[in-house]
């Protein structure tokens, strides 16, 4: 009570002397942590905390449910990158077994021929094979991405929710 006392008389002082200190807290009282721990407790006693443990865990839950869904659409991105990469290699090899064995026995010039369209043919498959490899691990990586942005936009909006109320 003395201290209410203390700050009215403050700013009677200060308003007639015409002096023209903008309303509001002080540099002085901003520095003051007990200051600014009493007006937090004062906010946090007026917060409706009902359920709020119950709402923690549950937040919670589903943040690491979102998790281990993400790692999940990763990891199945991997295996189709792996298996792919795989079938492209085996086709690779296979095609080049299969060149081999059609190469005509005596003409040098003939077989040179062929193994330079063989390499161009290669070298252009190879480029679009790793073009898709990209497109498979961005879109793998896209899609565990935006499990995640969910969540997060979800706890935005139960953020949201709880302060609307109050």
């Amino acid at each position: 009570m003395a201290t209410a006392k203390k700050a009215a008389a403050k700013k009677t002082t200060a308003s007639s002397s015409g002096s023209t200190k903008a309303a509001g807290p002080s540099a002085a009282d901003m520095l003051n942590p007990m200051k600014n721990l009493k007006g937090m407790t004062d906010r946090l006693q007026e917060l409706n905390l009902t359920g709020g443990a119950g709402k923690l865990l549950e937040s919670g839950r589903k943040d690491l449910q979102a998790l281990m869904q993400a790692n999940e659409k990763s990891y199945q991105g991997l295996q189709t990158v792996v298996q792919r990469q795989t079938e492209m290699i085996k086709s690779a090899i296979a095609e080049w077994q299969t060149a081999a064995k059609e190469m005509p026995g005596n003409d040098a010039k003939a077989n040179l021929a062929k193994l330079d369209e063989l390499g161009r043919q290669s070298f252009q498959r190879a480029i679009d094979d790793i073009k898709e490899l990209a497109n498979l691990a961005a879109k793998s990586q896209a899609d565990a991405f935006d499990v995640v942005r969910q969540r997060i936009q979800s706890n935005v909006d139960e953020v949201t929710k709880m302060l609307q109320r109050k």
